[in-house]
């Protein structure tokens, strides 16, 4: 549902994005696909302990050293063409040789979408590279879908506002930012349009 309208002249208060509708882009739209689930997207900042020479009270001062960017998995169910193996085998050992490196490293487009079908916030993965493929069990007990996992490495995050933040619109007498707009691939049209979202 649209956000409630804001209180003396304020923007109005969006609701919480679904974790169910994102949309996933590589290289700014070289590879372009819909996945079932994505996890693992975190940064954490690893600090040391010290104390001041000039500090009379004894009291440690934690200072920030490193900062690691956990690997990120995606996961789909499998429907044949796969463009994202090409990408792994290139930093993967081939059949005599070691990894090609051959446009190793992208970045990753994770593109939330709000309710009203438009792209809410994109969480970039920078210069992230395939590390990881596990295809899911098959067994002729159960009838689940067959999955594939893929995991990437990255070395920085970025967190991009999408258009229900920023719009063409006038917020308390000021011009707004230009909306923001996706790729999106024709093979994910279909499910949109199915489900009533026309872009």
């Amino acid at each position: 549902m649209p956000g409630m309208p804001g209180i003396l002249g304020t923007p109005p208060v969006e609701d919480p994005l679904q974790s169910f509708r994102f949309l996933v882009s590589v290289g700014g739209g070289q590879i372009a696909a819909a996945f079932t689930r994505l996890s693992g997207i975190q940064m954490q900042v690893q600090t040391v302990e010290g104390r001041p020479g000039d500090d009379n009270r004894g009291v440690a001062e934690i200072l920030p050293v490193t900062t690691r960017f956990s690997p990120v998995t995606l996961s789909r169910g499998v429907v044949g063409d796969f463009d994202f193996m090409d990408w792994l085998l290139s930093a993967s050992a081939g059949d005599y040789t070691g990894p090609s490196g051959v446009n190793l490293k992208r970045d990753i487009d994770i593109v939330a979408i709000n309710s009203q079908g438009e792209p809410g916030v994109t969480w970039t993965l920078m210069n992230a590279f395939p590390i990881g493929y596990e295809l899911s069990p098959m067994d002729a007990s159960r009838s689940e879908v067959l999955v594939e996992n893929i995991t990437f490495a990255n070395t920085g995050l970025k967190r991009t506002a999408g258009a229900h933040e920023l719009r063409n619109t006038m917020t308390n007498g000021r011009p707004g930012l230009t909306a923001y707009k996706t790729h999106v691939h024709p093979r994910d049209r279909y499910w949109r349009r199915r489900n009533g979202y026309w872009w």
